[in-house]
C-alpha cells in the first residue's frame, strides 16, 4: 500500500470505529438489554439471551482488539510524515492481512460455535475487514433479540394492565347485580378471563419472544410484530360478558316496567280467551251443523313464571331475572297471538252467516234495481234463503244453498228476453224483437 492508500484506509478504519463503538454503547444503554439482565427469563427467551449475552461479551472483546489494531496503524503511520518502506510495509499487514488476534474466555465462545468456525480455540486471527464482519453479524443477532424482547415487553404487558383494570371494574358491578362464579355463566367467564390473563402476563414478563411474530421475509432487526391472539381473544370475552352485565342492569331498572307490561299481555290474552269461551257458547246457539274448535283456558304455566319473575325481582336475584323475563317475554306474546286465532276461528260460523246475509240483501237490492221485486219465483227464494239465515240455529251449509239458488233464479230473470206488448203502427216488430 502506499502512503494515500495507508492514509484512506485509515479515515475510513476511524470512521468505522466511531460508528461501532455508538452502535455498542447504544446496545449496551438499550432498556430492553437492561431488562433481560435483570429478569427471570424461561423458554426461547432463557435460551437466546444467554446466546446474545455471550455475543455482547464477544463483541467488547472483538471491538477492543480492532481497536487496539486500529491505534498500533495510527501509531506506525504518525512516526513520520512521510512513512518509510518499513512503515507501509507493516501497515499492508496490519490494515489487509489477518493480524489481529482476539482471545476469549470459554465462558464468551460456548455459546457461539457458528460465529468461530466450530472451533474450540481459545484465540483466532481475523483481519480488519472480517473483524469488522464478525462485529456486525454479532451485533445484528444481539439487537434482534434485544429489540424484540423489548417490543414485546412494551406493547402487552401495559394492554394486559389496562384490560385487568377494566376486569377489576367489571368484576365489581358482575357482583353487584350477582352475577357470581357458579351462579351465573358470566361469572364463570370472569374468573377464567382473569386466570387467563395473571398467566399470560407472567409468561409475557418471563419469555417475551414465544409472543413474538416474526414479520415473513424480514431480516431487520426487530422486524415482526407482538403476538396478541391470546390478548384479543379474552378482550373479546370480557365485552361479551360486558354486554350481558349490561342487559342484567337493563333488566334492574326496567324490571318493574318489563313485569307490568308482562302482566297487561297475559291478561289481554285471558280475555281474548274468555271472549272466544263466550262466543263459542253464542255461535252453539245460534249456528248449526258445523264444528266449532274448543277454547283451552289460560296456561298456568305462565303465570307460575311470572310469579317467579317477581320473586327474583324482590330478592334483587338480577342475573336470574333476566333470562326469565326474555323467555317470558316471547312466551306471552305468543300466547296472545294464539288467544287471537282462537277466537277468530271460534267467530268463523258468525262471520260467514254474516257475509251470507250481506251478499243476499245485495241481490235483493239489485233485484229491485232490474224491476223484479214483485217476481213470484224471486220472493219465495228470498224468503226461503232469509229465514234460514235469521232463524237459530242456522244451518250454514242449507242456508249457503238457499242464497245460490235465490243468486240463480236472479241471474236467469237478468239474463232473460223482455216480452213486449202489442201496441200501434210505430212498433210492428213482433214478440221476438
Amino acid at each position: 500500500m502506499d502512503r494515500d492508500e495507508v492514509d484512506r484506509a485509515l479515515a475510513r478504519l476511524g470512521a468505522e470505529h466511531e460508528a461501532i463503538e455508538t452502535s455498542l454503547l447504544a446496545l449496551q444503554d438499550h432498556a430492553g438489554r437492561r431488562l433481560l439482565e435483570g429478569a427471570e427469563l424461561t423458554g426461547t427467551t432463557k435460551e437466546r439471551w444467554a446466546s446474545t449475552d455471550a455475543s455482547i461479551t464477544l463483541l467488547w472483546a472483538y471491538f477492543d482488539a480492532y481497536t487496539d489494531a486500529f491505534h498500533a496503524a495510527q501509531s506506525i503511520r504518525s512516526r513520520r510524515r512521510w512513512s518509510s518502506r518499513e512503515d507501509l510495509v507493516e501497515l499492508t499487514e496490519l490494515l489487509r492481512g489477518e493480524s489481529v488476534t482476539v482471545a476469549g474466555s470459554t465462558a464468551a465462545t460456548a455459546n457461539m460455535p457458528t460465529l468461530t468456525g466450530g472451533s474450540s480455540k481459545l484465540s483466532h486471527q481475523f483481519s480488519l475487514s472480517g473483524l469488522v464482519d464478525e462485529m456486525n453479524d454479532l451485533y445484528a443477532n444481539s439487537l434482534d433479540m434485544v429489540v424484540t424482547s423489548d417490543a414485546v415487553w412494551s406493547a402487552l404487558p401495559a394492554r394486559i394492565d389496562l384490560l385487568a383494570a377494566e376486569l377489576q371494574r367489571t368484576r365489581q358491578l358482575a357482583h353487584s347485580v350477582g352475577v357470581r362464579p357458579g351462579e351465573h355463566p358470566a361469572g364463570d367467564d370472569l374468573e377464567r378471563i382473569t386466570s387467563t390473563l395473571t398467566e399470560l402476563r407472567e409468561r409475557v414478563i418471563s419469555d417475551p419472544l414465544a409472543y413474538w411474530v416474526r414479520a415473513q421475509g424480514s431480516s431487520a432487526p426487530g422486524g415482526g410484530r407482538p403476538d396478541t391472539t391470546v390478548y384479543d381473544r379474552e378482550a373479546r370475552a370480557l365485552e361479551d360478558v360486558r354486554r350481558e352485565i349490561d342487559a342484567v342492569l337493563t333488566v334492574r331498572q326496567d324490571a318493574e316496567a318489563r313485569l307490568v307490561k308482562l302482566r297487561d299481555v297475559l291478561s289481554r290474552a285471558d280475555r281474548t280467551l274468555a271472549e272466544a269461551r263466550t262466543a263459542r257458547g253464542e255461535v252453539l246457539a245460534k249456528i248449526a251443523a258445523t264444528e266449532v274448535p274448543a277454547v283451552s283456558g289460560p296456561p298456568t304455566v305462565l303465570q307460575e313464571q311470572l310469579s317467579t319473575a317477581a320473586e327474583y325481582r324482590r330478592h334483587a336475584q338480577w342475573h336470574r331475572l333476566s333470562p326469565l323475563l326474555e323467555s317470558l317475554e316471547q312466551k306471552a306474546e305468543d300466547e296472545l297471538l294464539r288467544a287471537r286465532e282462537s277466537l277468530t276461528a271460534v267467530t268463523q260460523p258468525l262471520a260467514v252467516r254474516a257475509e251470507l246475509r250481506g251478499r243476499l240483501d245485495a241481490y235483493k237490492a239489485k233485484v229491485a234495481r232490474h224491476g223484479l221485486a214483485e217476481d213470484p219465483l224471486l220472493i219465495e227464494r228470498y224468503d226461503a234463503a232469509r229465514r234460514m239465515l235469521w232463524s237459530a240455529p242456522c244451518d250454514l251449509r242449507v242456508a249457503e244453498q238457499a242464497v245460490l239458488r235465490y243468486q240463480h233464479a236472479a241471474a236467469e230473470q237478468f239474463n232473460a228476453p223482455r216480452t213486449q206488448p202489442q201496441g200501434g203502427p210505430e212498433d210492428q216488430r213482433g214478440p221476438g224483437a
